[in-house]
C-alpha cells in the first residue's frame, strides 16, 4: 500500500470515528436532556397526585384549584403547597406509592414544615424501602403554611434505569475505538517494519553480491593461462578473492547472528574480566582493522582498576560494534576516547566519537533491529542496521544499561552502566 493511499485512509477513518462519536455524544445528550425533563414532569405529577390525596384526607379538596401544590427549587428539590395539616405516616405511605406508580425510582427524603417553630421537622430518608434520618437542610418558604419538602439525593439510578441503552452503546462505541486504534498502531507499525525489512533486504543483496562479483571477476583472471607471465598480478587478484571472501564471511556471520539472537540462543560464559585490559586488547584489535588504521584511540581509566563478570567474547563484539560505528560515521580523521568511571554503585564506560552525531529523535530507535538513521535517498556507509541491536541485546542479557548522549565536542557517547 503506498504511503498517501494509507495515509488517505487513515484520515477518512479518523474522521468517520469522530463523526460517529460526536453524533453519539449529541444523542446522548440529548436524552440525557429528555431524561432529566422526564424525572421532573413525573415527579411533579406524582406529587399533585400526593398533595390531593393529603387534602382529600383532610376533607378539604375545594382549596386544591386555587393553590399551586408543586414548585421546582432545583432539579433535587421540591417543594409541595398543601393548605391543610400533614400527617407523617399518611405522607409517606402517599410518596411510596406515587413514586413507584409514576416510575421515579430513587431514594428520596422528606421533611414537614412545622407552623408553632416556623421550621421544618426532623426530615426521613427512604432508601431502598429503609426509613433513616434525614442530614439535609431542607429550604422553608414563607409564603406557605403548611406544605412539605422533598429532596433526592441522588437520582443516578433512575438516570441509569431510562439511560441504560445509550450507555451500553457509549461503552460499545469507546471499545470500538479502541480496537480501531490498536489496529491502525498495528498497520502503521507493519508497515514501517516493512519498509526497514525492504532497505535490510536491499543493504543485504548489496553486500553479498558485491564480494560475489569481485571474486567472480578475480577468478576469470586467473583462469586465464597468460596470468602466470605476471606473477604480481596473479597474486593481487589472489588478494582480491581472499579479502572479498573475507568480507563475504562476516556478511554470512552477521546473518547468521541474527538468527541466532532471534531464537533467544544468547548464551552467556560469564568470567571475571580485568576492565582495563580488555578495553587495551579491543583497542589493539580495532587498530589492525581497516576501521583502525587511521584512527586515534584513547583509555582514559583516570588510574582506576575494575574486574567485571562479562562474556569475554560477547564484551569484545559489544565494544568493538560501537567503537566501528564511530569510526564509519565520521567525516573526518576518528577520535575515540574510552574513559572509565565510578558512580556510587556501578561502574560506567562512555565511548566518545567526533563522528556526524545522531539526532536526539533518532536515539532511542538506533538500537532497534534493522533501523538505520534516515539520510535521505542515499546511505554512504553501508550496512544492515543490525550492530547496534545486537549490543542492545547483550547489554540486556548481562542485565546492564545503556544510553545515547551527545558530545559537545561533536558526534556521540555511547554509555554502558555496569553495576558493582
Amino acid at each position: 500500500m503506498k504511503g498517501k493511499t494509507l495515509k488517505y485512509i487513515i484520515l477518512l477513518a479518523a474522521i468517520s470515528v469522530a463523526g460517529v462519536f460526536l453524533i453519539q455524544f449529541w444523542f446522548l445528550k440529548s436524552s440525557y436532556n429528555f431524561t432529566e425533563k422526564q424525572f421532573r414532569e413525573s415527579t411533579s405529577v406524582a406529587l399533585k397526585e400526593v398533595a390531593w390525596q393529603v387534602l382529600l384526607a383532610s376533607g378539604n379538596t375545594s382549596c386544591f384549584d386555587s393553590i399551586t401544590p408543586v414548585e421546582i427549587v432545583t432539579g433535587n428539590y421540591f417543594l409541595v403547597n398543601v393548605n391543610a395539616a400533614i400527617d407523617k405516616e399518611l405522607l409517606k405511605k402517599h410518596l411510596v406509592e406515587e413514586f413507584k406508580k409514576h416510575e421515579v425510582y430513587a431514594d428520596f427524603e422528606f421533611a414537614i414544615y412545622n407552623p408553632v417553630l416556623e421550621q421544618m421537622d426532623d426530615g426521613i430518608l427512604i432508601s431502598n424501602g429503609e426509613e433513616k434520618l434525614s442530614l439535609y437542610n431542607f429550604q422553608t418558604n414563607e409564603e406557605y403554611k403548611h406544605y412539605f419538602g422533598i429532596h433526592f439525593p441522588n437520582r443516578s439510578s433512575f438516570f441509569v434505569s431510562q439511560l441504560s441503552i445509550w450507555y451500553f452503546l457509549s461503552a460499545l462505541l469507546v471499545i470500538i475505538i479502541l480496537f480501531f486504534g490498536y489496529t491502525l498502531t498495528v498497520i502503521i507499525r507493519q508497515r514501517q517494519l516493512s519498509e526497514v525489512q525492504k532497505n535490510f533486504i536491499n543493504n543485504l543483496t548489496h553486500e553479498l553480491k558485491t564480494p560475489i562479483s569481485s571474486i567472480e571477476i578475480a577468478s576469470s583472471v586467473i583462469n586465464n593461462a597468460d596470468i602466470l607471465k605476471t606473477p604480481e598480478r596473479l597474486f593481487t587478484y589472489a588478494r582480491i578473492i581472499q579479502e572479498q571472501n573475507t568480507r563475504l564471511s562476516k556478511n554470512v556471520e552477521k546473518v547468521l547472528n541474527l538468527a541466532s539472537l532471534e531464537k533467544n540462543r544468547i548464551h552467556l560464559n560469564l568470567e571475571e574480566i580485568n576492565l582495563n585490559e580488555i578495553l587495551t586488547e579491543i583497542s589493539a584489535q580495532l587498530k589492525q582493522t581497516d576501521f583502525g588504521l587511521d584512527t586515534n584511540i584513547k583509555i582514559l581509566t583516570n588510574e582506576l582498576n575494575f574486574n567485571i563478570l562479562a562474556d569475554r567474547f560477547h564484551f569484545s563484539n559489544l565494544i568493538l560494534n560501537i567503537l566501528e560505528n564511530g569510526v564509519k560515521y565520521c567525516e573526518k580523521k576518528p577520535e575515540l576516547h574510552i574513559s572509565v568511571s565510578e558512580k556510587k554503585k556501578r561502574i560506567e564506560i562512555a565511548i566518545a566519537d567526533n563522528g556526524i552525531g545522531i539526532p536526539k529523535v533518532h536515539r532511542k530507535k538506533i538500537f532497534t533491529k534493522f533501523y538505520r538513521v534516515p539520510t535521505g535517498n542515499v546511505h554512504n556507509v553501508k550496512g544492515f542496521g543490525l550492530g547496534l541491536d545486537y549490543v542492545q541485546k547483550i547489554v540486556s542479557a548481562h542485565k546492564w544499561r545503556i544510553k545515547v548522549d551527545e558530545n559537545t565536542d561533536g558526534g556521540s557517547i555511547f554509555t554502558i552502566s555496569i553495576p558493582k
